[in-house]
């Protein structure tokens, strides 16, 4: 039976008011409500959009595709925790047919990329999330399936690490990453919307070397990795173009 054209538009207000008035994504409002993109595509509007315009909302464009991808990054991170590992594209594709308001392959690609930025955002994402610090962890060690794994001759000829600085709104975070073949989509074009990378450098000592900066910086930290910084000292960490 049709879901009634009223009954949607009750939900994405409601749903709406419950996200501190931002409409949600379709594929988080299907999982919230139950309600098919099939029941609404077609039958009474072209877009998302034209819904949420009918329910007398404005969506906000910016953090609408912030809570969208966020939803996605969430669900994956949650089938990495029962799988025990990174989901291939099969595993993806047993998840949405066993439940079908898990989002689809097609959906994951065109939010957040190629395997290898899935791997690199969702990586990004747990380790902002205290609840899903073990899948962070579990990440840390797993391989996409289309990046190579280094070669013995690269492990013994390149330094094994990047320390980098981003950005998201005031603060800025130090971070490390252990493979040096990965940072130009782990860290780079590939970060989220909200982070902007700002440098970065290699180093034997990733470890070390972020101890390092994580203690010059100790009185402006924030909240964990993130500080407050001024411009001298982002000048400073700048310089740096290779610490070893």
């Amino acid at each position: 039976m049709p879901v009634a054209k009223e009954e949607i538009l009750e939900e994405i207000r409601r749903c709406a008011a419950e996200n501190g008035g931002v409409p949600l994504g379709r594929q988080r409002f299907m999982a919230e409500t139950g309600i098919k993109e099939s029941d609404w595509r077609g039958r009474y509007w072209v877009s998302w959009s034209d819904a949420i315009a009918e329910a007398g909302l404005q969506p906000n464009s910016m953090q609408s595709r912030r809570h969208e991808d966020e939803y996605i990054l969430r669900r994956m991170a949650l089938l990495a925790r029962k799988l025990g590992r990174f989901p291939t594209e099969a595993h993806l594709r047993l998840e949405r047919r066993s439940d079908d308001s898990f989002p689809s392959c097609g959906s994951i690609r065109a939010r957040l990329g190629d395997k290898s930025a899935q791997l690199a955002r969702l990586r990004i994402f747990t380790e902002t999330e205290p609840d899903l610090a073990d899948v962070n962890e579990l990440l840390a060690t797993n391989v996409a399936d289309d990046e190579p794994e280094p070669s013995q001759s690269s492990i013994s000829t390149h330094p094994n690490g990047v320390v980098y600085l981003i950005k998201s709104g005031r603060f800025h975070k130090i971070g490390r990453s252990n493979h040096v073949g990965r940072r130009s989509y782990e860290i780079g074009l590939q970060l989220p919307e909200k982070y902007v990378l700002v440098h970065s450098f290699e180093t034997d000592d990733p470890a070390g070397i972020e101890r390092y900066w994580h203690d010059r910086f100790k009185d402006r930290r924030r909240n964990g990795e993130w500080f407050l910084l001024s411009k001298a000292d982002v000048a400073a960490f700048k310089r740096r173009r290779r610490f070893m």
